[in-house]
């Protein structure tokens, strides 16, 4: 059983930086189509914030999110990470990561995903913005 295990959450004060880690466990990292990152915040739906497909590496984020996280992979070591810079309020969430084996929604509609889109997910790390 796939299993995603996400950390490096916690807490910062506006314009702060947080390196998200998600390790990837019980199927081989090749298998997977692409990774995503989500994050959800009080009293709103999960969003799409980027992904990666696992085979090529290329990387695609939501158009409210670029410039402002980096998502990237270590094959070796079966672990996505998403860099998150210049962190303001309207960042606190839950952050997610989850995966998909088969066939990745569609890239155009990163910033339109939602949490029916990936089957595979991890408990979530928390990130709290505040000064």
């Amino acid at each position: 059983q796939l299993q995603l295990v996400e950390s490096g959450g916690g807490s910062v004060h506006p314009g702060g930086s947080l390196r998200l880690s998600c390790a990837v466990s019980g199927y081989t990292f090749t298998i997977i189509d692409c990774m995503g990152w989500f994050r959800q915040a009080p009293g709103k739906e999960r969003e799409g914030v980027a992904a990666i497909y696992t085979g090529a590496g290329a990387a695609y984020y939501a158009d409210s999110m670029k410039g402002r996280f980096i998502i990237s992979q270590d094959r070796a070591n079966n672990s996505v990470y998403l860099l998150v810079s210049n962190l303001q309020p309207e960042g606190t969430a839950m952050y997610y990561c989850a995966a998909e084996l088969f066939l990745c929604p569609a890239m155009h509609a990163l910033g339109r995903w939602r949490e029916n889109d990936f089957p595979y997910w991890g408990q979530g790390t928390q990130v709290t913005v505040s000064s």
